[in-house]
Protein backbone atom coordinates (compact mmCIF):
# COMPACT_ATOMS: atom_id res chain seq x y z
CA UNK A 1 0.00 0.00 0.00
CA UNK A 2 1.42 3.21 -0.64
CA UNK A 3 2.10 5.40 2.04
CA UNK A 4 -1.04 8.12 2.52
CA UNK A 5 0.36 11.86 1.56
CA UNK A 6 0.63 14.86 4.45
CA UNK A 7 -2.24 17.46 3.20
CA UNK A 8 -0.50 19.76 1.51
CA UNK A 9 -1.18 23.81 1.61
CA UNK A 10 -1.17 26.87 -1.06
CA UNK A 11 -0.81 30.38 -1.18
CA UNK A 12 -4.06 32.34 -0.83
CA UNK A 13 -5.30 36.01 0.42
CA UNK A 14 -5.82 34.69 3.52
CA UNK A 15 -2.36 33.15 3.59
CA UNK A 16 -1.47 29.12 2.96
CA UNK A 17 -4.87 27.15 4.11
CA UNK A 18 -4.76 23.25 3.61
CA UNK A 19 -5.66 22.30 0.64
CA UNK A 20 -8.78 19.75 1.87
CA UNK A 21 -8.83 16.66 0.92
CA UNK A 22 -12.15 13.88 1.49
CA UNK A 23 -10.27 10.34 1.46
CA UNK A 24 -10.05 7.94 4.27
CA UNK A 25 -6.84 5.89 3.50
CA UNK A 26 -5.55 3.19 6.10
CA UNK A 27 -3.11 3.95 9.08
CA UNK A 28 0.09 3.56 8.20
CA UNK A 29 1.03 2.11 11.53
CA UNK A 30 4.00 -0.11 10.07
CA UNK A 31 5.66 2.89 8.15
CA UNK A 32 5.80 4.86 11.48
CA UNK A 33 9.75 5.71 12.14
CA UNK A 34 11.15 5.36 15.70
CA UNK A 35 11.24 8.88 15.58
CA UNK A 36 7.49 9.29 15.25
CA UNK A 37 7.00 6.93 17.82
CA UNK A 38 9.15 9.06 19.97
CA UNK A 39 7.59 12.24 19.29
CA UNK A 40 4.31 9.99 20.55
CA UNK A 41 5.85 9.40 23.79
CA UNK A 42 7.68 12.60 24.57
CA UNK A 43 4.27 14.00 23.90
CA UNK A 44 1.79 11.55 25.82
CA UNK A 45 4.27 11.38 28.62
CA UNK A 46 4.60 15.44 28.94
CA UNK A 47 0.57 15.40 28.86
CA UNK A 48 0.04 12.57 31.26
CA UNK A 49 3.06 14.31 33.79
CA UNK A 50 1.06 17.57 33.55
CA UNK A 51 -2.88 17.10 33.60
CA UNK A 52 -3.55 15.40 36.82
CA UNK A 53 -5.67 17.86 38.73
CA UNK A 54 -6.22 19.92 35.43
CA UNK A 55 -7.98 17.54 32.95
CA UNK A 56 -11.24 16.04 33.60
CA UNK A 57 -12.06 12.80 35.82
CA UNK A 58 -13.72 11.58 32.18
CA UNK A 59 -10.88 12.02 30.16
CA UNK A 60 -8.44 10.46 31.98
CA UNK A 61 -11.47 7.13 32.48
CA UNK A 62 -11.53 7.15 28.35
CA UNK A 63 -7.73 7.11 28.41
CA UNK A 64 -7.90 4.62 30.57
CA UNK A 65 -10.35 2.47 28.71
CA UNK A 66 -8.59 2.81 25.53
CA UNK A 67 -5.23 1.45 26.80
CA UNK A 68 -3.27 4.44 25.20
CA UNK A 69 0.27 4.68 26.59
CA UNK A 70 3.60 5.95 25.52
CA UNK A 71 4.92 2.96 24.43
CA UNK A 72 4.26 3.36 20.95
CA UNK A 73 1.74 5.12 18.29
CA UNK A 74 -1.74 3.26 19.16
CA UNK A 75 -3.28 1.54 16.28
CA UNK A 76 -6.54 2.62 15.16
CA UNK A 77 -7.68 -0.63 14.63
CA UNK A 78 -7.62 -1.64 17.88
CA UNK A 79 -9.00 0.92 19.36
CA UNK A 80 -12.10 0.51 17.16
CA UNK A 81 -12.81 -2.53 18.57
CA UNK A 82 -13.03 -1.11 21.97
CA UNK A 83 -15.16 2.49 20.96
CA UNK A 84 -17.54 0.11 18.95
CA UNK A 85 -18.12 -1.70 21.92
CA UNK A 86 -18.76 1.47 24.21
CA UNK A 87 -20.27 3.87 21.83
CA UNK A 88 -20.32 2.17 19.00
CA UNK A 89 -17.52 5.36 17.09
CA UNK A 90 -14.98 4.32 14.95
CA UNK A 91 -12.22 6.00 14.34
CA UNK A 92 -10.76 6.75 10.25
CA UNK A 93 -7.51 7.55 9.46
CA UNK A 94 -7.21 10.69 7.10
CA UNK A 95 -4.76 13.02 5.15
CA UNK A 96 -5.72 15.88 7.53
CA UNK A 97 -8.67 18.60 7.42
CA UNK A 98 -12.03 17.54 5.47
CA UNK A 99 -14.08 20.03 3.82
CA UNK A 100 -17.52 20.78 6.20
CA UNK A 101 -19.83 18.56 4.87
CA UNK A 102 -17.66 16.11 4.95
CA UNK A 103 -16.99 16.18 8.31
CA UNK A 104 -20.54 16.33 9.61
CA UNK A 105 -21.77 13.42 7.46
CA UNK A 106 -18.48 11.33 9.48
CA UNK A 107 -19.79 12.86 12.66
CA UNK A 108 -23.44 12.05 11.93
CA UNK A 109 -22.75 8.13 11.36
CA UNK A 110 -20.13 7.97 14.19
CA UNK A 111 -17.13 7.90 12.10
CA UNK A 112 -14.13 10.23 13.71
CA UNK A 113 -11.63 11.69 11.40
CA UNK A 114 -7.57 11.19 13.25
CA UNK A 115 -5.03 12.36 11.14
CA UNK A 116 -2.69 9.87 10.24
CA UNK A 117 0.76 11.65 10.34
CA UNK A 118 2.13 13.49 13.91
CA UNK A 119 3.92 16.12 14.01
CA UNK A 120 7.77 16.48 13.83
CA UNK A 121 9.99 16.74 17.10
CA UNK A 122 11.29 20.41 15.86
CA UNK A 123 7.12 21.16 16.00
CA UNK A 124 6.50 19.46 19.91
CA UNK A 125 5.60 22.55 21.17
CA UNK A 126 3.25 23.89 18.38
CA UNK A 127 1.84 23.14 15.20
CA UNK A 128 -0.57 24.91 12.98
CA UNK A 129 -2.40 22.36 11.89
CA UNK A 130 -4.31 18.93 13.88
CA UNK A 131 -1.93 15.67 13.82
CA UNK A 132 -2.35 12.61 14.97
CA UNK A 133 -1.39 13.52 18.73
CA UNK A 134 -4.03 16.43 18.46
CA UNK A 135 -6.71 14.25 17.04
CA UNK A 136 -6.19 11.08 19.22
CA UNK A 137 -4.77 11.53 22.78
CA UNK A 138 -7.22 14.88 22.57
CA UNK A 139 -10.19 13.88 21.39
CA UNK A 140 -10.89 10.41 21.18
CA UNK A 141 -10.85 9.85 25.01
CA UNK A 142 -13.98 11.20 25.41
CA UNK A 143 -15.57 9.21 22.82
CA UNK A 144 -15.63 6.81 25.33
CA UNK A 145 -18.48 9.10 27.36
CA UNK A 146 -21.53 7.74 26.52
CA UNK A 147 -23.21 11.61 26.59
CA UNK A 148 -20.64 13.13 24.87
CA UNK A 149 -20.36 10.74 22.22
CA UNK A 150 -23.88 11.10 21.39
CA UNK A 151 -22.95 15.31 22.04
CA UNK A 152 -20.94 14.71 18.88
CA UNK A 153 -23.30 12.84 16.62
CA UNK A 154 -25.83 15.07 17.21
CA UNK A 155 -23.81 18.05 16.63
CA UNK A 156 -22.61 16.29 12.71
CA UNK A 157 -26.44 15.86 12.50
CA UNK A 158 -27.27 19.65 13.30
CA UNK A 159 -23.86 20.60 10.98
CA UNK A 160 -25.84 18.89 7.93
CA UNK A 161 -28.88 20.63 8.81
CA UNK A 162 -26.84 24.15 9.00
CA UNK A 163 -25.58 23.62 5.48
CA UNK A 164 -29.43 24.20 4.03
CA UNK A 165 -29.46 27.79 5.60
CA UNK A 166 -26.19 29.23 3.95
CA UNK A 167 -22.62 30.00 5.71
CA UNK A 168 -23.83 31.85 8.37
CA UNK A 169 -24.99 29.00 10.44
CA UNK A 170 -21.76 27.04 9.37
CA UNK A 171 -19.92 29.71 10.80
CA UNK A 172 -22.25 29.60 13.93
CA UNK A 173 -21.79 26.14 14.56
CA UNK A 174 -18.30 26.45 14.05
CA UNK A 175 -17.63 28.77 17.40
CA UNK A 176 -19.52 26.11 19.26
CA UNK A 177 -17.69 22.95 18.28
CA UNK A 178 -14.29 25.76 18.64
CA UNK A 179 -15.25 26.84 22.23
CA UNK A 180 -16.71 23.30 23.47
CA UNK A 181 -14.88 20.14 21.63
CA UNK A 182 -12.05 22.51 21.02
CA UNK A 183 -11.44 24.69 23.78
CA UNK A 184 -14.13 23.98 26.63
CA UNK A 185 -13.94 23.88 30.21
CA UNK A 186 -15.91 22.27 33.03
CA UNK A 187 -17.13 23.43 36.09
CA UNK A 188 -16.71 20.58 38.86
CA UNK A 189 -16.84 20.22 42.48
CA UNK A 190 -12.82 20.52 42.47
CA UNK A 191 -13.15 23.67 40.37
CA UNK A 192 -12.89 23.73 36.64
CA UNK A 193 -11.03 20.94 34.84
CA UNK A 194 -10.35 20.83 31.14
CA UNK A 195 -12.27 18.84 28.41
CA UNK A 196 -11.71 20.82 25.15
CA UNK A 197 -9.01 18.35 22.89
CA UNK A 198 -6.77 22.20 21.64
CA UNK A 199 -6.32 22.34 25.84
CA UNK A 200 -5.58 18.84 26.74
CA UNK A 201 -3.17 18.01 23.94
CA UNK A 202 -1.01 21.14 24.33
CA UNK A 203 1.45 21.74 27.58
CA UNK A 204 1.05 25.68 27.05
CA UNK A 205 -2.62 25.89 26.75
CA UNK A 206 -3.29 23.56 30.04
CA UNK A 207 -1.38 25.84 32.16
CA UNK A 208 -2.83 29.23 30.57
CA UNK A 209 -6.46 28.03 30.16
CA UNK A 210 -6.96 27.43 33.72
CA UNK A 211 -4.01 29.48 35.65
CA UNK A 212 -3.61 32.70 33.60
CA UNK A 213 -5.17 36.12 35.07
CA UNK A 214 -5.33 37.11 31.11
CA UNK A 215 -8.23 35.07 29.46
CA UNK A 216 -12.14 35.18 30.58
CA UNK A 217 -13.79 32.61 31.52
CA UNK A 218 -17.77 32.53 31.15
CA UNK A 219 -20.05 30.32 31.97
CA UNK A 220 -21.74 28.46 28.70
CA UNK A 221 -24.90 30.02 26.79
CA UNK A 222 -25.36 28.82 23.29
CA UNK A 223 -26.34 31.50 21.17
CA UNK A 224 -23.50 33.78 23.18
CA UNK A 225 -21.56 31.16 22.00
CA UNK A 226 -22.40 31.28 18.44
CA UNK A 227 -22.24 34.74 18.57
CA UNK A 228 -18.42 35.00 19.45
CA UNK A 229 -15.38 34.94 17.16
CA UNK A 230 -12.06 33.34 18.81
CA UNK A 231 -8.56 33.25 17.80
CA UNK A 232 -6.79 30.17 15.86
CA UNK A 233 -3.33 31.56 16.35
CA UNK A 234 -2.83 32.05 19.95
CA UNK A 235 -4.38 31.53 23.30
CA UNK A 236 -8.18 31.88 23.60
CA UNK A 237 -9.52 35.26 24.89
CA UNK A 238 -12.47 33.42 26.14
CA UNK A 239 -12.85 30.23 27.81
CA UNK A 240 -16.62 28.72 28.28
CA UNK A 241 -17.49 26.90 31.14
CA UNK A 242 -20.19 23.97 31.17
CA UNK A 243 -21.65 22.78 34.17
CA UNK A 244 -22.35 19.34 33.15
CA UNK A 245 -21.62 16.77 29.71
CA UNK A 246 -25.84 16.63 30.08
CA UNK A 247 -26.21 20.29 29.75
CA UNK A 248 -23.75 20.35 26.62
CA UNK A 249 -25.57 17.56 25.25
CA UNK A 250 -28.91 18.86 25.75
CA UNK A 251 -27.98 22.54 23.84
CA UNK A 252 -27.77 20.54 20.66
CA UNK A 253 -30.85 18.18 21.01
CA UNK A 254 -33.07 20.05 22.83
CA UNK A 255 -33.52 23.65 20.43
CA UNK A 256 -34.78 24.25 17.16
CA UNK A 257 -31.94 25.56 15.28
CA UNK A 258 -34.03 26.94 12.64
CA UNK A 259 -35.40 29.62 14.81
CA UNK A 260 -31.84 30.35 16.57
CA UNK A 261 -30.48 30.63 13.06
CA UNK A 262 -33.17 32.87 11.97
CA UNK A 263 -32.47 34.93 15.40
CA UNK A 264 -29.02 35.26 14.82
CA UNK A 265 -29.22 36.17 11.04
CA UNK A 266 -27.08 39.17 10.55
CA UNK A 267 -26.44 39.84 14.08
CA UNK A 268 -22.94 41.19 14.72
CA UNK A 269 -20.57 38.81 16.23
CA UNK A 270 -18.92 39.44 19.63
CA UNK A 271 -14.87 40.17 19.94
CA UNK A 272 -13.36 37.18 21.74
CA UNK A 273 -12.27 39.25 24.62
CA UNK A 274 -15.63 41.09 25.40
CA UNK A 275 -17.37 40.27 28.62
CA UNK A 276 -21.08 41.16 28.53
CA UNK A 277 -23.54 41.76 30.88
CA UNK A 278 -25.79 38.54 31.88
CA UNK A 279 -22.80 36.60 31.36
CA UNK A 280 -21.58 34.60 34.30
CA UNK A 281 -18.23 35.41 34.93
CA UNK A 282 -15.78 32.62 36.52
CA UNK A 283 -13.09 35.19 35.75
CA UNK A 284 -12.88 38.49 33.80
CA UNK A 285 -9.10 38.11 32.28
CA UNK A 286 -6.90 40.93 32.16
CA UNK A 287 -6.16 40.93 28.63
CA UNK A 288 -2.63 41.19 29.40
CA UNK A 289 -0.56 39.92 26.53
CA UNK A 290 -3.58 39.54 23.97
CA UNK A 291 -3.08 40.93 20.39
CA UNK A 292 -4.93 43.73 19.08
CA UNK A 293 -6.76 41.95 16.46
CA UNK A 294 -6.94 38.98 14.42
CA UNK A 295 -10.25 37.43 16.06
CA UNK A 296 -12.08 34.94 13.25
Amino acid sequence: MDQPRRVEHQMTDKGYVPVYTTAVVDQPWASYSAEEHRTWATLFERQMALLPGRACDEFFAGLSELGMSPHSIPKFSELNEILRAKTGWTLIAVEGLLPELDFFTHLANRRFPVTWWIRKPEQIDYISEPDLFHDLFGHVPLLMLPIFADYMQAYGEGGLKAARYGNEPLTELTRLYWYTVEFGLLNTAQGLRIYGSGIVSSKSESLYSLESTAPNRIGFDLKRVMRTRYRIDTFQKTYFVIDSFEQLFRATVDPDFGPIYYELKGAEAFPAGDVLDGDRVFQSGSGEGWPVDGDV
